[in-house]
């Protein structure tokens, strides 16, 4: 075994689903060596046809107990990783490091009695590995979950997200969940039109939440378009609530992989 190679795992794709012409979904089998907690992030590897590998961060979609990994991507146009991984079928295979990483996890909280989870497009990825583990339902009362998209299509997981309450484990903790989606470029019935900064800035997430962001009930995680997570944390600031830090824990927590 090379030095390289033992860094990663050769992993095998299980299932591959395409959501719509830029989205879609990888399964792949996982090395029993390999752990991580909900909410943490893979470099993901893909060999290109001259042989050189192509790698990116990805959080697991799957729990910390399954005994495959899931992955949510989007296509980018002309991307030099998205392009490869896009063409992946079942069979095929992708590298996985060994080691996983991020801070978006449920320990970056001390306190609090809401959690709000806030992403955009395929940022939805770690809180439904989240919101797949126990902990989170027993850590907080209230757990509100804001997806937004630019398309109703785009949604993704609404299976997985309607069926959480009906889990044997979950079922005394179900009625915690608040699932609350947002459409940016269209009107779609049940959700809320606008982007979640907007959404914020008027009140009207709170008011469809029927729950107040307070620094002192609240907190917040954020993953999605670096755009989203600066200007939240820019409104939350003016809420005075700040980044949770091992030295200072506060009251947001962000994954942010560019």
């Amino acid at each position: 075994m090379t030095a390289s190679a033992e860094k990663y795992t050769p992993q095998t794709l299980l299932d591959v689903q395409t959501l719509t012409p830029s989205l879609f979904t990888l399964r792949t089998t996982r090395d029993a060596g390999f752990r991580f907690r909900a909410g943490q992030f893979a470099r993901l590897g893909v060999t290109k046809a001259d042989g050189s590998i192509v790698w990116r961060a990805y959080s697991m979609v799957s729990s910390p107990f399954d005994e495959f990994l899931e992955f949510f991507s989007i296509v980018v146009p002309g991307g030099e990783f998205t392009s490869e991984l896009s063409r992946l079928q079942v069979g095929d295979t992708l590298l996985v490091e060994r080691q996983a990483f991020g801070y978006l996890t449920l320990d970056r909280f001390v306190d609090g009695r809401d959690l709000w989870l806030l992403s955009t497009g395929t940022g939805v990825a770690p809180f439904l590995s989240i919101l797949q583990d126990f902990e989170v339902w027993e850590k907080f009362e209230r757990i509100i979950l804001v997806y937004s998209v630019r398309e109703a299509r785009e949604l993704a997981y609404q299976d997985l997200i309607a069926g959480l309450e009906q889990r044997e484990y979950l079922r005394e903790h179900g009625h915690k969940l608040q699932f609350i989606a947002t459409v940016t470029r269209e009107a779609h019935p049940g959700a809320l039109h606008g982007r979640i900064t907007t959404l914020i800035d008027s009140g009207e997430l709170e008011r469809a939440a029927g729950v107040e962001l307070s620094a002192e009930h609240s907190r917040v995680m954020l993953c999605g378009n670096p755009q989203m997570i600066d200007y939240t944390r820019a409104l939350l600031k003016k809420r005075h609530m700040s980044l949770s830090l091992t030295r200072r824990p506060g009251q947001v927590a962000v994954e942010n992989y560019w």
